[in-house]
Parts: C-alpha cells; sequence; structure tokens
C-alpha cells in the first residue's frame, strides 16, 4: 500500500502551523468547495455527515463574525481572507435515508414515540462534526492554506446571527488563508508516546 511522502506528511502534520494572521491573497469559492469535496470523505459514525458550514467571506460577514469574538479573535477575523464557521447540524438524522441508505438508521436517533432522542443527537452531531472539523483543517493545509482555528467566541450570539432558525449550532470557528510566517511564534511542544499512550 502507498504511504504518504515525507514532504506531504509535513505539509498536513510536522511543519503545519496555526496562524493568526495572512498574507494579501484572496481564496477563492473553487478553493473552498475543494476543501469541501475533500474532507467530505473523512469518516463519520454511519455518515451523517452533520458538519455544515457558513464562509465568512464578505467585509461584512467578517465584521459580524469578528464583533461576536472574544480577545484578540476578532481582529484575526477581520484579517483573514476567510473564516469558516464550522457548525453541528442537530436534525443531521434527516438526511440519513441519502447518507446511510441501506437500513433506515434515522430509526436510531428516535424515541419510540418517534420523537428525537435529544442525548443521543446531541452527543452524535457534536463529535462528528467536530471530527469534520478536523478534516476541514487536514484537507485546507493538503490543498495549500493554512488555518487559525479557535474557540474563544460567543456560540450563542453566532447562532442568533448566523443560523437562526434552524437546528445548526455552532461548534468553533477557523481563519483560512495563506498564512503570514511572521504571525507565529516558536513551535510549542508536544508529548512524547510514552508519556500518554500504553499498548495493552
Amino acid at each position: 500500500m502507498a504511504i504518504l511522502s515525507d514532504e506531504g506528511l509535513d505539509l498536513i502534520f510536522r511543519k503545519a502551523r496555526s496562524y493568526n494572521g495572512y498574507q494579501d491573497r484572496p481564496v477563492s469559492p473553487h478553493q473552498l468547495r475543494a476543501i469541501w469535496d475533500l474532507m467530505k470523505w473523512g469518516p463519520t459514525s454511519a455518515n451523517m455527515l452533520p458538519a455544515r458550514i457558513v464562509w465568512c467571506v464578505s467585509d461584512e460577514s467578517r465584521a459580524k463574525l469578528a464583533a461576536l469574538s472574544s480577545g484578540t479573535n476578532g481582529p484575526k477575523i477581520l484579517q483573514a481572507p476567510v473564516t469558516a464557521i464550522i457548525a453541528s447540524d442537530f436534525e443531521f438524522y434527516d438526511q440519513l435515508p441519502k447518507t446511510f441508505p441501506h437500513t433506515d438508521a434515522r430509526s436510531w436517533f428516535m424515541l419510540p414515540d418517534g420523537t428525537p432522542n435529544a442525548p443521543s443527537v446531541e452527543d452524535a452531531a457534536f463529535r462528528n462534526s467536530t471530527l469534520q472539523g478536523a478534516y476541514f483543517i487536514i484537507a485546507a493545509r493538503a490543498l495549500g492554506l493554512d488555518t487559525g482555528p479557535m474557540s474563544g467566541i460567543d456560540k450563542a450570539a453566532i447562532d442568533a446571527e448566523f443560523f437562526a432558525g434552524t437546528a445548526y449550532r455552532t461548534n468553533f470557528v477557523s481563519t483560512l488563508g495563506y498564512g503570514d510566517p511572521a504571525t507565529i511564534f516558536e513551535r510549542l511542544p508536544r508529548l512524547d508516546f510514552d508519556e500518554v499512550n500504553r499498548i495493552v
């Protein structure tokens, strides 16, 4: 089986960084679609694909999002060419007849009376949209772009501004573009295998 080259591993993991600022270079709608068309292949439970993304590209949308972010996150959003809002769809089960058609997977998330099993739905939606958020970062890096994921945001306010009238709830946001190396610090240490792993 083929494995990714050292250059590819560096691009996605070993030399990749989370950026605080970006070069003055645009990101095209074609590139945004390419990110989705790559990240959608990452595994999720029962192929549920609960992530929903709003790509804030316009000055207006980025200003609205920046105003709902804390500390230094607002200026980062204003400076980046794109910021993605990664949300969880808490009605993802309505898409299961399409994404998992060989059985009635929708029923797995329903109570006997046919109403949604809220704890099960919330757990699955959050966990799997978080996985998809990680796939978003990997896909962007694989396509030559950089990201700056952040959780210092007012999720409830973002939901009200961007997701009113839907079952979508904000998970996290991430800036996106061509990273400016001047905006990052020295790489922080990571934990070694023997510190946090056991083989049993």
